[in-house]
């Protein structure tokens, strides 16, 4: 179905008892066996849920996959991916990416004996330079986190084919709704629930999908084994949000577009990172590979941009009063942050200044008020500079 039916309708049926439209909350820990090994798809509360289940199928749906698997936080699922790979195996990643993910591969998955490296994969001379002949995984964020780089995933699926690679694509800053991986040849796509697909900053998830069956069976296994899955009301109150997924990205992008073109029109931003203005070195890509399901070229609601200085950018963001300076993103609300400071503190200062990461750095993540109060919310900032 198209892709709004899908985000209505996928992996939800009207309940057989009631009746009831909306998928209920399944609360349960264990459900009741006819006989001992005799029941009816559900066991045990961490093993499967209706409610998660539901939202896994609708995810997966959205994402063009088949098998979708869901879990308590953005990091439980790329902690999950993690764990199909071993000690001695090699983890390139893209060198920007979200300040968690840097720090639990760096000082986490070392612990136990995995390789881990950076490299710019927006260039995939780069990528093919850096790949090891015990690589197993490229992890690559498109658009990154918070520089706004993109990487060419076609590019980057044949060299990893080529190579016997495991491509893995964290689509949180676009969601499925501009940018469908899996069809551009990544193996596994990995969101932060948490963030556009919930939408209303109210619940924390992650989700993992694939078309591989053997990746399928082998995550099921670790989802049950290790145990970091949502509860039913989490999965619930993610399921009522993919509804308005459409609505909600069409006007973050709408309005993030007019905010990026008001900034780079002022004088006092030095630098602005969002991939629908011309002037960012990957646009022509971004209008190729970020599309809406109906072929509409599509940028997201994320933006960055470099004041002078760390000073400068505490001046500005005292002068804002709509916007919210919070980590995460996603939401219906406008948020603001300081990276180097908030997201991507962990990540040590001469790695951040290495990758172009400053301290001048503020994110935006637009929300869907109205672009004109947003618009001046900006200006009181710009005005204390």
């Amino acid at each position: 179905m198209g892709f709004m039916t899908d985000a209505v309708h996928a992996g939800q049926h009207p309940e057989e008892t009631s009746g009831a439209v909306i998928t209920p909350i399944y609360q349960t820990a264990t459900y009741a066996q006819a006989a001992p090994g005799e029941h009816k798809g559900y066991e045990y509360g961490r093993t499967g849920n209706p409610t998660r289940l539901a939202l896994e199928k609708n995810l997966a749906a959205l994402e063009q996959g088949k098998f979708a698997y869901a879990f308590a936080s953005g990091m439980a699922a790329t902690s999950t991916v993690a764990q199909l790979f071993q000690a001695g195996d090699h983890v390139l990643c893209t060198a920007n990416v979200y300040g968690g993910t840097a720090r639990y591969f760096r000082q986490v998955l070392a612990q136990f004996g995995l390789q881990f490296s950076t490299v710019d994969t927006s260039q995939p001379g780069k990528v093919h330079e850096a790949l090891r002949p015990n690589t197993k995984m490229l992890f690559v964020e498109t658009p990154s986190n918070p520089l706004m780089i993109i990487s060419d995933l076609s590019a980057l699926a044949a060299l990893c084919r080529d190579r016997g690679v495991l491509l893995v694509v964290d689509n949180t800053f676009l969601s499925p709704y501009f940018q469908r991986p899996l069809t551009l040849g990544a193996d596994i796509v990995i969101h932060s629930t948490t963030k556009f697909i919930n939408g209303h900053s109210d619940v924390v998830g992650g989700i993992v999908i694939t078309s591989h069956a053997h990746i399928a069976e082998r995550l099921a296994f670790l989802q049950n084994a290790v145990g970091a899955v949502p509860s039913p009301f989490d999965c619930w109150l993610i399921l009522r949000s993919t509804k308005t997924l459409p609505l909600r990205m069409r006007q973050s992008n709408e309005n993030a577009m007019a905010l990026a073109r008001f900034l780079s029109e002022s004088k006092k931003v030095q630098r602005i990172y969002y991939p629908g203005l011309p002037t960012h070195p990957q646009y022509e890509l971004a209008k190729k590979q970020q599309r809406d399901p109906y072929g509409h070229p599509g940028f997201g609601g994320m933006i960055s941009f470099d004041l002078a200085d760390f000073d400068t950018a505490k001046r500005f963001l005292k002068g804002i009063k709509l916007f919210t300076l919070a980590e995460s993103l996603g939401g219906v609300e406008s948020l603001i942050c300081h990276p180097s400071s908030m997201t991507h503190a962990s990540v040590p200062a001469e790695e951040r200044k290495r990758i172009g990461l400053s301290d001048g750095l503020v994110r935006l993540s637009v929300g869907v008020e109205d672009q004109e109060d947003l618009i001046e919310d900006l200006s009181r900032g710009l005005a204390l500079i």
